[in-house]
């Protein structure tokens, strides 16, 4: 027996839909569509509350339709059964609504109409039409595949949901869009309503970082479909892009064309089926520190590490019309997804020397003897997305998404008859360094500043993030200055600091003696010079040859010496950048390690250009020690660079 309350709330009794009108209107209605029935009307609640639908007469209605059912013709009592007891638990959804709609307010935008628990969700398109002339939508589906089993064998789900908006919203990118609203999908057997609501707050924190708006979403309790303790999600992502910026630009791409790639988080959310069997033969548990951490998690927390979005780093530059083409990185890897967006007539050449492939792949690869062109079919090994421009765009799409970690990876070629679409060269000693790096001594770098020192504040970072491959830790910082912000920045990071000044010493010499003598005590391997602003002496350039680095804000051999900003200007330079190289005796002449190019814009001023180059030294200064220290780049006594894979 089904009591009902229970049947009201549970079964649709026989109306599939409502329609609310005003009175004067009824008839009218009626007359249209026959269908339509009067069945009740919308009143006030009073003081004393009560239920928001009030259903009369239903027993009556019920009446004759049950009598043929009865037994014997009599209504026998009995157990009542509910929706609860066949495993849907009403109340627990609406719990979750109640503990999700705040998570859902924080991603609102501009557009969004309502809020969650109607039956759609709403965006306003009139919110952005002073942003397009011709606008088209964009739409894209996905999940997160066998992810999900690490999330729910160690019972962390906070996460798992970033990854869901990541894998949409990067697929809505690589067709120009800019996320406007998402949609999540989550199936299970029996609601636990605290997981459910740990995954839809990564979805809206994925959400946040996407800037799109959480409009809505369908939970579906569904006994018997999944196991206890299993659930599925799904997400639905909307967005929109100009006509004429719409991706791929298939047509426009030719040879010569610059290939970026943009970092990935490691696995991010393709591959897993892979490594479950390759967990089942190794017998090694998601609880067992990952044999690749650099940071002590264990396997299944570095697995669980959420895909990256790449809205903030690449939308810029595809707004402006920068950008031919952007791939997401998922399962096919780069050399199946790249194709997806080049001319049949030409293929992507990548260079995995450019970029840190991630320890875990290593692991992969060795635990699994997956062969390289396995490995490159099946994960990201290192890049989870790639953008295609043209070589005069280059130095300004690289100003916008540096921070992000883009990195030139490649170029466009011609593809020869049958070759392949996609060739990703030195592959195989970019994961032999890999596996590698963990056993290379870390060296010890010393920072000489006199200033600000954010080239400083770079290495450090950049340094202790295990990500980055550094081989290398800053363990001191000298400055000539006292009041140098530099030393402030060693403080806060924990770094001793020495000062000198030079009217204790009563030469160059004398002066650069006794820091190099701090450094040996220091057991400094190499030194970096950021805005160090002092001339050093002969000695001290001999002494430290070939461990002693610079970074000049221009592309020298072009504007050495001071004011380089100033001279790049004067000259009417279309472009600019950095140079890291090696210190010799002669101003800013020393081998050249590596370089970053970045724009001259119309309008441009010392103090802008400054800026952006600036940005750019952030990015090269670690580069560059990262060779050196991983011995990738060396300087030969002739004062020729070495270079080794």
């Amino acid at each position: 027996m089904v009591t009902d309350f229970e049947m009201l709330r549970t079964f649709n009794c026989g109306v599939g839909l409502v329609v609310i009108a005003e009175p004067l209107y009824a008839a009218e209605l009626l007359q249209l569509c026959p269908d339509l029935a009067l069945v009740g009307a919308v009143e006030a609640i009073g003081k004393e509350g009560g239920h928001q639908v009030v259903v009369e007469n239903f027993k009556e209605a019920m009446r004759p339709l049950v009598e043929p059912y009865l037994v014997g013709g009599k209504d026998v009592p009995q157990k009542s059964l509910s929706y609860k007891d066949s495993g849907v638990d009403i109340e627990a959804g609406d719990s979750l609504v109640s503990l999700i709609k705040p998570l859902a307010r924080s991603t609102s935008r501009s557009g969004v109409l309502g809020g969650l628990g109607g039956f759609g969700g709403c965006f306003q398109l009139k919110a952005i039409e002073h942003d397009y002339k011709d606008p088209v939508l964009v739409m894209a589906a996905d999940g997160v595949g066998t992810k999900l089993k690490i999330a729910q064998k160690i019972n962390q789900h906070t996460t798992i949901g970033v990854d869901l908006v990541a894998m949409c919203i990067n697929d809505i990118l690589c067709n120009g869009a800019a996320p406007l609203t998402f949609l999540d999908y989550f199936a299970c057997g029996a609601l636990d309503v605290t997981v459910a609501r740990n995954v839809v707050a990564g979805v809206a924190e994925g959400c946040r970082q996407a800037t799109a708006a959480l409009i809505g979403g369908e939970t579906a309790e569904m006994p018997g479909m999944y196991e206890p303790g299993t659930y599925d999600i799904a997400g639905f992502a909307l967005g929109v892009v100009e006509r004429t910026n719409v991706l791929p630009k298939i047509n426009d791409i030719t040879v010569g064309d610059i290939i970026i790639g943009l970092p990935s988080n490691g696995v991010h959310s393709n591959g897993f089926s892979l490594i479950h069997k390759l967990m089942r033969k190794t017998g090694i548990q998601l609880q067992d520190k990952a044999p690749f951490s650099k940071e002590g998690l264990t396997l299944g927390e570095e697995l669980l590490k959420p895909t990256r979005i790449y809205v903030r780093a690449v939308l810029p530059a595809i707004e402006c019309g920068r950008v031919k083409a952007a791939a997401h990185v998922t399962g096919g890897g780069l050399v199946d997804n790249v194709p997806r967006v080049i001319p049949a007539s030409v293929r992507a050449r990548i260079d995995a020397h450019c970029w840190n492939v991630h320890p875990v792949f290593a692991w992969i690869a060795d635990a699994g003897a997956v062969t390289d062109d396995e490995m490159l079919r099946t994960f990201n090994c290192g890049i989870g997305m790639v953008l295609i421009v043209s070589p005069e765009h280059q130095a300004e799409v690289m100003n916008t998404t540096r921070a992000y970690g883009a990195m030139v990876i490649g170029s466009i070629q011609a593809r020869p008859p049958g070759g392949a679409r996609v060739v990703v060269d030195n592959f195989s000693s970019a994961l032999d360094f890999t596996r590698r790096m963990p056993l290379l001594p870390r060296k010890k770098v010393a920072v000489l500043a006199s200033g600000n020192g954010s080239n400083f504040q770079a290495l450090v970072d950049t340094c202790r993030d295990p990500a980055q491959c550094m081989c290398a830790e800053v363990t001191l910082c000298v400055a000539n200055k006292p009041h140098a912000y530099a030393l402030t920045r060693a403080a806060h990071a924990q770094i001793p600091t020495l000062v000198f000044n030079h009217k204790d010493y009563a030469s160059r010499e004398e002066f650069d003696r006794a820091v190099s003598a701090a450094l040996e005590a220091h057991k400094i391997d190499i030194v970096c010079l950021a805005g160090y602003m002092r001339i050093l002496s002969a000695e001290f350039v001999r002494k430290w040859k070939g461990r002693l680095i610079n970074i000049h804000p221009s592309l020298l051999p072009r504007h050495p010496g001071l004011n380089a900003q100033k001279q790049c200007l004067d000259a009417g330079d279309r472009e600019s950048g950095c140079t890291v190289h090696f210190v010799d005796e002669g101003v800013d002449t020393g081998p050249i390690i590596t370089q970053e190019r970045v724009p001259v814009l119309r309008g441009d001023d010392v103090e802008s250009l400054s800026a952006r180059i600036q940005q750019a030294e952030h990015r090269a200064y670690p580069r560059a020690l990262r060779l050196l220290t991983a011995g990738r780049a060396r300087l030969a006594p002739t004062g020729d660079i070495v270079w080794h894979s």
